[in-house]
């Protein structure tokens, strides 16, 4: 602590205040939300972590009365005083300060006004980010992110998962392609992972269950609502399981967490307006083929086999809109590790997770037979010399596995109804973004 604030002890937070605590002394330490003069009284409204207190100073202390005039708001302070039961106030108490220390003070104008009355743009919020997660519905946003990752962090446990952590600079291309980001790594070039790919797979032959939550980086051209350059990805993976299996455990995992975030997070939730439905297990499920057909009949320009563009997926949205999957794919269209499916090798055993427009993983069935995987590279032009740290390691015993890769940000756009991706990103990181 500070040489001026070590004599007296944040004792309580904000929600500690309430009219049970009526005569008790406290100290409570924040940053000066507001303050407001109403005849011969001033009023502080002091924020924390947890919320807001009425700090209540009458003209009748003097010396505490004057000082409120040097503050300003996001000035840090200390205030020690007593509890006074009032129906009126936040949370049905405020504080008669006996004591007001400033610890730091903040500029004047701030660049954006961290009680979200007066809008800003994003540039102007992700500039000064600090500040303006200050906002409440800021705020709110990173406390259901905080809870998701923590509920689906106990879901895996619980289910017996191991948590791992993979490389994140890498030799090679974990899924071929060309959106790595080239490093310096000593005399060599390397790169940033786009994914724990490989490395789980490898992992479900020691642990057989597996999980790494963990960013992966990826060198997107697109400047879009959902797209980053890097990203928080929830990795699993399955030793002795398909993509049935695999497609069960997240359509659970989904609903655990809906559920927790709806029960558990409605503060947040009414900060955010956000009006959150628990999807109904089980989730819906189409084939690649059927929605082609379904989008077809809507008047999209597609071919069997084509990926789904942006203006398909947005109509999607419009048709289906909670949560559902969709199953096998063309196998010309996967990553090479996918398994083509024995009675028609042109599909394959994978999915994507949707939710309405926006897919949220995607997952399947591993190639786990070494012959098998060198051929889906040599189809995909990559060259199994490459990969030849993975391929080792399917003639030591590879079992059939299966996985899934989830996007936390993205999902945590759908539980806060936030329409960018930045908004639920700390600091986020994008083609034309590296500050702060």
């Amino acid at each position: 602590m500070p040489d001026d604030a070590r004599d007296i002890r944040k004792t309580h937070f904000t929600s500690d205040i309430g009219p049970e605590l009526d005569g008790k002394e406290v100290v409570l330490a924040g940053w000066v939300e507001n303050i407001r003069k109403l005849g011969g009284i001033k009023f502080i409204i002091l924020r924390d972590k947890e919320g807001l207190s009425q700090i209540t100073i009458p003209k009748s202390s003097s010396r505490v009365f004057e000082e409120v005039d040097n503050l300003g708001k996001e000035f840090v302070i200390l205030v020690r005083g007593k509890v006074r039961k009032m129906d009126k106030a936040p949370q049905g108490a405020e504080i008669i300060p006996e004591e007001i220390k400033t610890l730091n003070p903040a500029i004047s104008p701030l660049p954006l006004d961290p009680t979200g009355k007066v809008e800003a743009n994003l540039d102007t919020q992700l500039d000064n980010r600090v500040l303006d997660l200050r906002r409440p519905e800021k705020t709110a946003i990173f406390i259901i992110r905080h809870e998701t990752t923590n509920v689906i962090r106990e879901f895996l446990i619980r289910k017996r998962f191991i948590e791992i952590n993979t490389p994140k600079i890498i030799a090679s291309a974990s899924e071929g392609g060309a959106d790595l980001f080239p490093i310096s790594y000593y005399e060599k070039e390397a790169f940033l992972s786009q994914s724990a790919q490989l490395y789980k797979e490898q992992m479900a032959s020691v642990f057989e269950k597996v999980f790494e939550i963990a960013p992966c980086y990826r060198a997107e051209l697109s400047r879009t609502v959902r797209h980053l350059s890097e990203v928080y990805a929830v990795d699993v993976e399955l030793a002795f399981a398909d993509y049935e299996d695999v497609i069960s455990l997240l359509e659970d995992l989904i609903y655990n967490v809906f559920k927790h975030i709806k029960k558990n997070c409605s503060k947040e939730l009414t900060a955010l307006k956000k009006q959150l439905s628990v999807p109904k297990k089980p989730f819906p499920r189409y084939t690649y083929t059927e929605i082609v057909e379904k989008l077809q009949s809507e008047g999209i320009e597609m071919n069997w086999g084509e990926d789904i563009s942006t203006q398909a997926y947005r109509k999607l949205g419009e048709l289906l809109t909670g949560a559902y999957f969709i199953l096998d794919w063309p196998t010309a269209g996967k990553p090479f590790y996918i398994l083509p499916r024995k009675d028609d090798p042109k599909v394959c055993e994978s999915f994507d997770f949707m939710y309405s427009w926006l897919e949220l993983a995607s997952g399947g069935t591993r190639v786990y037979k070494k012959g098998m995987l060198i051929d889906r590279l040599k189809e995909q032009k990559l060259n199994p010399i490459s990969f030849d740290f993975h391929l080792k390691t399917y003639d030591w015993g590879m079992p059939p596995h299966a996985g899934w890769g989830l996007g936390l940000d993205r999902l945590v756009m759908i539980l806060t109804g936030s329409e960018n991706i930045r908004e639920c990103v700390l600091y986020p990181r994008d083609r034309d973004r590296l500050t702060p």
